[in-house]
């Protein structure tokens, strides 16, 4: 007879998704903002995007090598960190910003702490800060896009020194027709790529919709209920592709629905602050990590109480 009382512990839902299919389903996505890349920013752009998902990927093998644990390259985990690292780098840089980027964010930020689901905050952005904080000149030479590599101020640095002249038009921000970062173009790819990523069940629009809209309501308070102040704060800087793919990360944001909330709320405001109050336009990366470090405690104080627990 069949035995149908099977005492065993949890999680007791199975689920056919494994981390190669989230992965994947994350490269699919990230896949036309980083054509829309190629294209304004030309090679640069590939130079960068190639560096950096190679580096990530041979330092990973390699450190688990080193290290003698099975080699899981496969899990395409290394190649969404490269490629997010590579969208927070502007096309100008030479190529081993990328490459020293990556191998610090896999060997430290993700291997120290205990590869992949054990890192407390992401990677690629903790990466970012690294390379911003070492190397300033390289990592803030905008270039306009196009062949010429004509060197421009962001659109956020632009509203911050308080610059009206060839201010760029919302729909050169939406379309992603401005100088910045490989992944600061192109904010409908993203939010299209970001669709496909909740259509596919790899995320949830909980911390994506909060974030944005946190941002979206107090630059629109900070800005004197300007609605082009508030949708070029939206649409400009890495909003999109941090809040999409960035705070949405597994293992360095909340897993209870409150918590998210309370992640995402503070991210937008960290980030809001930071762009109107402090001395950098730009204030995603800053906020994710700052909310990454805060992510255990407030998964402490959301968690649900466990049916049967006693004071």
């Amino acid at each position: 007879m069949e035995n149908r009382l099977i005492a065993s512990s949890s999680p007791h839902i199975r689920a056919d998704e494994s981390v190669n299919k989230i992965m994947r389903d994350v490269v699919i996505a990230l896949l036309p903002a980083t054509l829309a890349g190629v294209y304004f920013f030309r090679m640069g752009a590939v130079k960068v995007i190639l560096a950096a998902v190679i580096a990530a990927v041979l330092t990973e093998a390699a450190i688990q090598k080193i290290c003698k644990k099975p080699v899981t390259i496969n899990d395409w985990s290394a190649v969404v960190t490269g490629l997010l690292l590579a969208f927070n780098i502007p096309a100008s840089a030479p190529w081993w910003i990328p490459v020293i980027g990556s191998i610090f964010a896999i060997a430290i930020v993700k291997q120290v702490f205990g590869g992949l689901g054990h890192n407390f905050m992401n990677p690629a952005l903790a990466a970012r800060a690294m390379l911003l904080a070492s190397w300033p000149v390289q990592m803030t030479a905008w270039i306009k896009p196009g062949a010429d590599a004509v060197s421009t101020a962001t659109p956020l640095g632009m509203l911050k020194e308080g610059t009206t002249e060839a201010f760029p038009s919302l729909a050169d921000l939406v379309i992603g027709n401005v100088g910045g970062c490989i992944g600061e173009t192109s904010a409908i790819l993203l939010i299209i790529g970001g669709i496909y990523l909740v259509y596919r069940g790899v995320i949830t629009p909980r911390i994506p919709v909060i974030y944005i809209g946190t941002v979206a309501v107090l630059m629109m308070i900070f800005g004197g209920f300007d609605v082009n102040y508030m949708l070029t704060n939206v649409f400009a800087g890495g909003l999109m592709i941090g809040a999409i793919y960035m705070a949405t990360d597994y293992a360095s944001s909340p897993v209870t629905p409150k918590g998210q909330v309370i992640f995402a709320l503070g991210c937008g405001i960290l980030t809001a602050v930071i762009r109107k109050f402090g001395g950098y336009p730009e204030g995603v990366s800053y906020s994710i990590l700052v909310m990454n470090v805060a992510a255990p405690l407030i998964d402490k104080y959301t968690s649900p109480r466990v049916f049967g627990e006693v004071k």
